[in-house]
């Protein structure tokens, strides 16, 4: 079986946590998480002709993710980490090298072999990357899974840029903290969680709705009418870095390869619990996840 192509578009940068930097940027999380779990994983981004961008470089070439990286001469993006009980807080630096991306016919190229593309808000704050990313998403094949995985950071975010990525996508990943903004942003208070999705889902043509809820669970629907509920799995935590993202990742590459909404479900909350039990985003894969949730009963 061909494995599916996933392709994350937007910001690679240094997370500068207090253990040291480590490599990062949620879409590229996404694409290292997507291959790991049977996906040819691909990122399209910037960084800057330094050492720190070659620095970066060499991290995605040993991690096994094909980089689609221009260099420019922008700094490669650094973001200050700061952990509160393992929950991480960002400093996102402006004016860097993922603010600009230039569009091309290489990642034209890419982008219309991609089975599956991530985005969010934060790379789209730049004029020069919105319109790159915004193109390059007219190019998708028309059944290729278009991700948006919100994401939002800071001010990086406005209603007019949420809606015009749902426009595009085809799933969209918010967590319980995004939710209660975005109830207030598109005035849709007054109802359920689940409720809220669907509302999402409806208004937007969404095949998948994901809403993560942190240490308490996670609910998916799909436009099948399907649901899947999962409680978090109980880990020691180490730091929650990029957790989110290889849920993502870990979940589209395994409905790509036919798994169930139920079975990639699970295995989307495996990879995020082992993640959190270790340092930073990219952690080496053991031969096999752990079962958390089935260790526990559930």
């Amino acid at each position: 079986m061909t494995k599916p192509i996933v392709l994350s578009l937007g910001e690679l940068l240094w997370d500068m946590l207090p253990t040291g930097k480590r490599a990062g940027g949620a879409p590229v999380n996404f694409a290292y998480h997507a291959m790991k779990n049977g996906a040819e994983g691909y990122s399209i981004s910037a960084v800057g002709e330094d050492e720190l961008g070659d620095e970066l470089l060499a991290e995605t070439a040993k991690a096994g993710i094909h980089a689609v990286i221009q260099r420019n001469a922008w700094p490669t993006s650094t973001v200050e980490v700061e952990l509160r009980n393992g929950i991480p807080e960002y400093t996102i630096i402006k004016g860097v090298a993922w603010d600009h991306i230039l569009y091309t016919r290489q990642l034209i190229d890419i982008v219309q072999q991609a089975d599956a593309i991530c985005y969010g808000t934060l790379a789209l704050r730049s004029p020069e990357s919105h319109a790159t990313i915004t193109e390059l998403l007219k190019h998708a094949k028309p059944e290729a899974m278009k991700f948006f995985d919100i994401n939002l950071r800071g001010d990086h975010y406005s209603k007019e840029l949420i809606e015009e990525l749902l426009g595009y996508a085809t799933v969209f990943k918010i967590n319980d903290e995004e939710l209660l903004l975005l109830r207030d942003m598109f005035d849709i208070r007054g109802t359920s969680g689940e409720d809220a999705c669907h509302w999402f889902m409806d208004k937007f043509d969404l095949d998948y709705v994901i809403l993560t809820a942190g240490a308490a669970y996670s609910t998916i629907i799909s436009k099948k009418g399907e649901t899947s509920t999962v409680d978090t799995a109980r880990v020691e935590v180490v730091d929650t870095v990029g957790a989110g993202d290889s849920f993502s990742g870990t979940f589209t590459a395994r409905i790509l390869q036919g798994d169930s909404l139920v079975e990639a479900h699970r295995k989307a909350v495996n990879t995020s619990a082992f993640v959190c039990t270790q340092n930073g985003a990219w952690p080496e894969y053991p031969e096999q996840i752990p079962d958390y949730l089935a260790a526990a009963g559930k």
